[in-house]
């Protein structure tokens, strides 16, 4: 059964789906204090770029960026490990963005998908410290072999949702994810306004405050997701 396309309504544009897939930071979770910081003190050890690693980290796995900055000789795991001890140890200032909570919260759970390059521990800890419910099926960095912005995650959760990836949308905010997201055919929804210029297929919204939901059951037993955005 084909889904149809988005539609504009008024100012608005609508689009049915069957699964919907979210990063999180920076998707669903603001942590970029945190996450500065921690890359910050990592660029002043090793008198890096700060800069140049804030451009090019967010949205991709802590261990693939350490891999590309680190002074040759450095033993990546364990800088792995102890910039992800260092966030894992940091909640304050973690919110949700506006309007997250209400859509996860009316949306199907056996429907969405957590897609993220933070571990399980660590997105465990942000969702809590942003009150937000962990979906059921959430890939996290440890149930890939390749990271943003290789689409393996976002098409995992898709098979394990039971949706094919052009009946999904992906909420995302970084370029690497949006790339991820993109590779794996679906539609995407930037939110915020980091994540580059709009191709078709995309959409943009600056939170969730205006989102609205409806979802009915199809005669096949799954789900119809009417997104208004």
């Amino acid at each position: 059964m084909s889904l149809p396309a988005a539609q504009p309504s008024h100012s608005q544009q609508s689009l049915t789906v069957r699964a919907v897939l979210f990063d999180m930071d920076g998707t669903l979770v603001d942590s970029t204090a945190i996450v500065e910081q921690v890359w910050l003190e990592f660029a002043e050890r090793y008198r890096l770029d700060y800069n140049e690693i804030l451009r090019t980290s967010h949205g991709v796995q802590a261990g693939d960026t350490i891999r590309r900055y680190a002074p040759e000789g450095a033993d990546v795991v364990a800088l792995t490990a102890e910039l992800g001890e260092m966030e894992r140890n940091r909640t304050d200032g973690i919110i949700a963005l506006p309007g997250a909570e209400t859509l996860l919260k009316a949306l199907p759970d056996d429907a969405i998908a957590l897609v993220t390059s933070a571990d399980r521990v660590l997105a465990d800890i942000r969702m809590q410290a942003a009150g937000l419910t962990m979906p059921t099926t959430a890939v996290t960095a440890e149930a890939v072999t390749r990271g943003k912005p290789h689409p393996e995650g976002y098409l995992k959760a898709a098979e394990l949702l039971g949706a094919e990836p052009a009946d999904v949308v992906v909420f995302e905010d970084a370029p690497a994810g949006i790339a991820a997201a993109r590779a794996a055919g679906m539609r995407t929804v930037v939110v915020g306004d980091a994540g580059g210029a709009l191709e078709p297929g995309m959409w943009r919204i600056p939170n969730y405050s205006a989102v609205t939901v409806k979802a009915v059951k199809d005669i096949d037993g799954g789900h119809l997701i009417t997104l208004t955005l």
